[in-house]
């Protein structure tokens, strides 16, 4: 039997090898150029350095306002400093004085040492609210017709308002409303002064003919009242000779308006013992009538006695004294000092003592000896 031979089976062709796929490049990203470093912030100021360096300021300032006032006012030390405590603490000053002994001047000069605007208004009889608060006038622009609100000289920062006794007492209030209110109302719309908003407002002691004196709750507005009075021989020459010569000196600016601001917080911010705000509360009230504690001169001479706002005043004065003084406390000293123009305008006499020659000097000196003070621990 032959051999069988086996028969190949055929096998299908391997398929060929797919191809590898192509290698794409591997995109990376550019590295971003490095940002700056932020610029280093300011390092807020300890809030007790800035109130330390305000002080000194203050207190090495003082030499300097009196360096700059002398420049063109002669004497007069205690009225500037009561002038200037008034300033620091945020009050209004009422001076009174005859003519001729330089109250403008004075206060003009002070504004320029504080490089604060200064206005003056001469009150007449003829006055009215919107010659000193400002008025609204119709602007004609060629489209349209608007009222437009035109300032008066109250929007300023410090205010001369000379005699204001020779005006209406309609004026008066317009310009009492605004040192409490520090605002000016014209046609139902509020317009804000800029602070600081000072005002020294003069009376004329003669010719009291054709006057309208303040009425005593008015003249509670203001902080101190100052007598300025005639200077002496020496001081007089030396004023003729300046004002007769060459030019004045120029007064140089020491502080600007947020000084000012910064001073009032200061002045705050000052401590002061409770037996001292009790010594300043028992002077206001001795000096009131009809109370049961009343000492005798006062109801045989005073009609009218000082309110809570003598208290305050007399302690407010009492540390801006103190700041300028370069002390961080007040003092019975501080109190005593300031009682006179603080009380002056504040007190009444009645007729019995006009009738006996008593000064409201006699009645304030009687207080300050009947009240005791406190002695200091």
């Amino acid at each position: 039997m032959p051999a069988l031979t086996p028969t190949p089976i055929p096998l299908p062709d391997p398929e060929p090898a797919a191809a590898p796929p192509p290698i794409l490049p591997v995109s990376r990203p550019t590295p971003a150029a490095p940002s700056p470093a932020p610029a280093p912030q300011p390092k807020a100021e300890n809030p007790a350095d800035v109130e330390r360096k305000t002080v000194e300021r203050l207190v090495k300032g003082r030499s300097q306002i009196e360096a700059e006032l002398g420049k063109a006012i002669v004497g007069q030390r205690e009225v500037i400093e009561q002038i200037l405590i008034a300033l620091v603490a945020g009050g209004h000053c009422l001076i009174t004085g005859a003519p001729g002994l330089a109250k403008t001047l004075l206060v003009k000069s002070i504004a320029q040492v504080f490089d604060l605007r200064f206005q003056r208004i001469q009150f007449t009889p003829d006055l009215m609210p919107a010659d000193i608060t400002g008025t609204e006038i119709l602007q004609d622009s060629g489209s349209e017709r608007r009222m437009v609100f035109v300032p008066g000289p109250i929007f300023a920062n410090i205010i001369l308002a000379d005699e204001i006794n020779r005006t209406p007492p309609k004026t008066q209030a317009a310009l009492l409303e605004s040192m409490q209110e520090h605002q000016v109302t014209a046609a139902g719309v509020r317009h804000v002064l800029a602070p600081p908003f000072f005002v020294l407002a003069t009376q004329n002691p003669i010719e009291m003919e054709g006057t309208y004196p303040l009425p005593e709750a008015q003249l509670d507005r203001f902080m101190f009242n100052v007598m300025m009075d005639y200077l002496p021989e020496a001081d007089e020459v030396q004023v003729i000779r300046r004002t007769t010569g060459g030019a004045p000196q120029p007064i140089t600016s020491l502080f600007n308006g947020e000084d000012v601001l910064r001073f009032h917080q200061l002045v705050r911010s000052v401590p002061v013992a409770e037996e001292l705000i009790r010594y300043a509360v028992q002077l206001a009230s001795t000096s009131r009538p009809r109370q049961t504690a009343s000492p005798s001169f006062i109801q045989d001479w005073v009609s009218w006695g000082a309110g809570t706002r003598a208290a305050q005043f007399l302690i407010l004065g009492a540390k801006a004294r103190a700041l300028l003084a370069g002390r961080a406390h007040v003092t019975v000293e501080d109190i005593r000092t300031l009682a006179l123009p603080v009380l002056r305008h504040r007190i009444l006499l009645n007729y019995r003592a006009e009738a006996e020659g008593v000064r409201i000097e006699n009645v304030v000196t009687r207080i300050l000896e009947t009240v005791k003070a406190p002695v200091p621990a």
